[in-house]
């Protein structure tokens, strides 16, 4: 297959080849992490990356629990969730989500790092997240990923 010299390469949803990543989330900052997962997701530490198609990677973390948050961040940082009633409205510091759904945290950092459209939707379910260091994905062989 030969193309001109000074034709654009696009990426297909079909043909592109998934890889398996694992990262280890022990003693690593909350937003510098959100910011490493977002870009694996879209596929932007790849050559063939194309914006308007998923090409980004399959990535499961372990030991979210042991995240870090820099500064008082972790006193002071509010989630808030609002149901739309009055009274609705919940107020959580990170320190009070850290000790219930450690998970969350890191979910909604990296969701607000994608595009809020519905390719954004289907990238960050390739995000698998987990508490402990045992994961359910050993059959597809993560690789770990260098965060250096």
């Amino acid at each position: 297959m030969s193309r001109a010299a000074n034709s654009t390469f696009m990426a297909k949803a079909e043909t592109v080849q998934r890889r398996w990543w694992h990262i280890d989330a022990t003693e690593q900052s909350v937003g510098r992490l959100a910011v490493i997962l977002a870009n694996i997701l879209r596929g932007k530490h790849r050559p063939d990356f194309t914006p308007h198609c998923d090409t980004g990677d399959f990535v499961v973390v372990t030991n979210v629990d042991k995240l870090v948050f820099t500064g008082d961040k972790l006193n002071s940082k509010i989630y808030q969730t609002y149901s739309g009633y009055a009274g609705g409205q919940r107020r959580v510091t990170a320190k009070q989500m850290m000790a219930s759904h450690p998970d969350r945290v890191l979910i909604q950092a990296v969701k607000r790092m994608i595009p809020r459209t519905p390719l954004g939707r289907q990238q960050i379910t390739k995000l698998k997240i987990f508490s402990g260091s045992a994961h359910d994905h050993t059959a597809q062989q993560p690789q770990p990923f260098p965060l250096s």
